[in-house]
């Protein structure tokens, strides 16, 4: 379960990362706290904070229940995946955001797989 701990640290350290560019883009653009509306380039990163939360609330988990109950190392070659697939999302936002499909795209085929497996790993056990 180490590897998928070190995963999960290097996820938060990416997330943490955009959060420090999103206070980068604040004193830039002169986007005062607590406003969430101003240039579009601080709008931009902002949003691909706001994503990067939306998913990691549904993606951490199902990364640990398909660790625990499904594989380990595909869990955490999964996780990569997605750690990746964020680096492509917020890239292509950042250039033109109708360009992210690509990014989330591989970030939600890594989630779903790792949700469902996690379950159906769950109801495997419960059923044995």
């Amino acid at each position: 379960m180490e590897i998928v701990a070190i995963v999960t640290v290097l996820i938060l350290v990416e997330y943490w990362l955009i959060s420090i560019l999103v206070g980068k883009a604040r004193e830039k653009t002169g986007v005062k706290a607590p406003a969430m509306q101003g240039a579009p380039e601080f709008e931009r990163i902002s949003r691909v904070q706001q994503n990067t939360v939306e998913q990691l609330i549904v993606f951490l988990p199902a990364m640990w229940l398909f660790a625990f109950y499904v594989h380990v190392t595909i869990a955490a070659g999964l996780g990569v995946l997605f750690l990746i697939a964020r680096v492509i999302y917020c890239r292509a936002y950042l250039k033109d955001p109708s360009g992210r499909g690509p990014g989330f795209a591989i970030g939600q085929i890594a989630q779903v797989i790792m949700l469902l497996g996690g379950l159906i790993g769950a109801i495997m056990v419960l059923l044995d």
